[in-house]
């Protein structure tokens, strides 16, 4: 049973298509609740397919005109977001702890993070450049310019539900692209925040579109079908990366894929613990361990791995768990209950093939969907951990002999997204770091996330990259114009 809290300040629950918030009576409602305490903190209209089609209609609408808006005036517009967004961080960190659940500085710094995205792509959308040559043949000039893709439509993740918005469409308002949003289905309220932002901030009618849905692909599937969107943008799982890929081949429409991760972090014998500790705890635990480039496995070599294991679970007992609205909580809950029962089902699995629990490990009693920071030891190779995103607050412990057997345990896994490692060796980590089959390293780090930088992985792990320069070509197309010499 279900109470209703007090709406947070700044809240938004309608749709936003062509400029304009839509109630929809008519339509059912999604229930958006408080994961830590199961509250009620809005209903908002469950968009039909019907709606998401006139979404795509008013992008495809203002998409000329967008277009040929000067590269300047959409970066004011992004400026002006940036402050705007600035300006709200305690407000709407209110509105994202809510609905995700975590600790409220943890969401002041993803938003802090997230308009930097705007700052960013604010820079980069009047630096895109082309080129110009001479045929090696004498017969006349090649110009190579770089146009926007055209409309695009952006499925965003409900663990990180602003910074992935944001770091899809500032690079499409720079560019020129008109888009429609989809947000996660628990985390729509952030999202429509963002929307009254770039509203604010002065976008042009239809450029920025939000629909909120309890079905994504009954929403989405009919908006690939007619080749209108030229391109699509996904952050999510693996399983429904893939069907999304599949739908856009008809179309031939681009897709930009970030999906699931299975992260080792790497430590070798010759570390300062304290150090390694601190950095394990960065790559594991932020987010309460719900991100995909979390460190999914913990890969130490077996001459420190006892003596590691204790520090690690001495750290791992002293975080404060609660309510995310609470000022002081470290760890808050997980997004549902669905999540912590699979969570546990893979502590289950881990203990039964000869897992030893240090802390945590067990789902607390109350309400709320809360798992503990969890540290296991002495983790069999083949538990399933060790092929599955836990996406939790969970550090399995596996023991490696030396450098090759490291990095076959790092590579021996379907994903490719990041990748950690710890050494005072110069040319091991460089060795290392080269042999790992993923898109990012982190070296003595477990921290890699910045605007400036590319985003994306290898193998299961996705298509094409998110932020720093490469983030802004998967809005652009390339147009090769000859012009001979009279």
């Amino acid at each position: 049973m279900t109470t209703t809290a007090q709406a947070p300040v700044g809240l938004k629950t309608e749709l936003f298509i062509n400029g304009r918030w839509e109630d929809l009576p008519d339509r059912p409602r999604i229930q958006v609740q408080n994961p830590a305490t199961g509250e009620l903190i809005a209903e908002i209209p469950d968009a039909s397919p019907e709606d998401g089609r006139r979404a795509v209609d008013a992008a495809n609408a203002a998409q000329a005109a967008f277009a040929g808006m000067s590269s300047r005036a959409r970066a004011d517009i992004l400026l002006s977001a940036h402050k705007l967004l600035l300006e709200s961080k305690e407000e709407l960190a209110a509105i994202m702890t809510a609905e995700m659940g975590k600790p409220l500085a943890e969401a002041r710094g993803e938003i802090e993070y997230s308009a930097g995205y705007l700052q960013w792509y604010a820079q980069e959308g009047v630096r895109v450049q082309g080129s110009h040559a001479e045929s090696p043949s004498g017969r006349g000039q090649i110009v190579l310019s770089r146009e926007p893709i055209g409309v695009s439509l952006l499925i965003t993740p409900w663990n990180f539900p602003l910074a992935m918005g944001a770091r899809k469409i500032a690079p499409a308002i720079a560019t020129g692209c008109a888009v429609v949003v989809k947000p996660a289905e628990k985390t729509p309220l952030t999202m429509l925040f963002l929307a009254k932002i770039f509203e604010q901030a002065g976008v042009p009618a239809g450029t920025v579109n939000v629909v909120t849905t309890s079905s994504s692909s009954a929403l989405v599937a009919p908006l690939l079908s007619d080749g209108l969107v030229r391109h699509l943008s996904f952050t999510g799982s693996t399983f429904v990366g893939s069907k999304l890929h599949g739908q856009c081949s008809d179309h031939m429409i681009r897709t930009s894929l970030e999906l699931g991760g299975n992260a080792p972090f790497i430590v070798f014998e010759d570390v300062d613990l304290g150090k390694a500790v601190t950095e394990i705890t960065a790559a594991k635990m932020r987010n309460m361990g719900e991100a995909c480039t979390a460190a999914n496995r913990v890969l130490v070599h077996e001459s420190i791995a006892e003596e590691l294991t204790t520090k690690l679970t001495e750290r791992f007992a002293s975080f404060r768990v609660g309510n995310g609205l609470d000022e002081g909580t470290e760890i808050g809950p997980m997004i549902d209950d669905a999540s912590v029962e699979r969570i546990q089902s893979l502590v289950d699995d881990a203990v039964a093939g000869g897992a030893e629990i240090r802390v945590g490990g067990t789902i607390p009693d109350g309400a709320g969907s809360f798992y503990p920071p969890t540290v296991l030891a002495n983790v069999s190779r083949d538990a399933r951990l060790t092929q599955e995103e836990i996406f939790g607050p969970v550090a399995p412990i596996i023991t490696f002999t030396d450098e090759d057997d490291a990095i076959a345990l790092a590579n021996d896994t379907a994903y490719g997204l990041a990748g950690y490692l710890m050494t005072n060796d110069l040319g091991r980590a460089h060795r290392v770091a080269r042999r790992l089959e993923v898109g990012m390293v982190g070296i003595n780090s477990g921290i890699i996330s910045d605007v400036a930088a590319p985003l994306g992985g290898v193998k299961a792990s996705g298509i094409g990259r998110e932020g720093g320069v490469l983030g802004i070509d998967e809005f652009l197309e390339y147009k090769y114009t000859f012009i001979p010499h009279q």
